[in-house]
């Protein structure tokens, strides 16, 4: 999983390693907050998608032949709560 992490319209960095955390100090303010987490699928599940397309229509380019339109989708996304967390 890779996300990437916005506070207020400022880009605070990608999460793709645990412990999945991003410093977000130099963006925030006082009073509301505006946090986005933009989170991108996983290559699997991409590459189950394409099976879906035409082969001219499809966003991937593999020679893989693993994925087919009955394999299961991995689960993806924000899996967990997010925190914002205070630490010193």
């Amino acid at each position: 999983m890779i996300a990437r992490v916005r506070l207020n319209g400022m880009d605070c960095g990608v999460a793709w390693t645990r412990p999945y955390r991003v410093d977000v100090t130099k963006a925030l303010k006082v009073g509301a907050n505006q946090l986005e987490v933009e989170v991108a699928n996983l290559w699997p599940n991409r590459l189950t998608g394409d099976t879906f397309l035409p082969r001219e229509q499809r966003r991937t380019k593999t020679n893989m032949t693993k994925y087919t339109q009955s394999s299961q989708l991995l689960p993806s996304g924000l899996l967990g709560p997010v925190c914002v967390m205070e630490e010193e």
